[in-house]
């Protein structure tokens, strides 16, 4: 009888586990063949700093947490652009990773594939010297 249980119990576990994304830390040179795959990259960071540092070409720009680390994840979640496909892996990115991670761990329930996560962010990207550009104007309501 336990035996039984043991074996529900584990295929139940093993269904969860495929049932959601996986969350994977990658470094520079991986993100840079993700990227040539055109895996989209969202960065999660704030207008200030996308403007002070630059953002990776082609980054979709997409602020999850405020100055003050609030966060309105279905309000996030549904600016998404339409072109990403919950079953196609993303690249997220933020300032160190951290806040990266916090997303990718959150949205995996959402998704059915691989997120990426940048696991030192920008600031590693910069420090290796790769290309960053100036992000397009944000343009404020009101």
């Amino acid at each position: 009888m336990n035996i039984r249980f043991c074996i529900k119990y584990i295929f139940c576990l093993l269904i969860v586990k495929f049932a959601f994304a996986e969350v994977v830390d990658v470094n520079n040179e991986e993100m840079i063949k993700l990227l040539n795959t055109n895996i989209p990259i969202i960065d999660v960071r704030r207008s200030s700093e996308w403007t002070q540092t630059g953002v990776i070409p082609n980054s979709i720009l997409l602020t999850f947490f405020d100055k003050d680390g609030n966060y309105n994840f279905d309000e996030w979640y549904e600016k998404l652009p339409i072109e990403i496909n919950e079953d196609d892996p993303i690249i997220l990115i933020c300032r160190s990773g951290k806040r990266s991670k916090v997303v990718a761990n959150m949205i995996d329930k959402k998704f059915n594939t691989i997120i990426y996560n940048a696991q030192s962010g920008i600031n590693s990207w910069i420090n290796k010297k790769f290309i960053t550009v100036e992000p397009p104007i944000i343009k404020k309501k009101g």
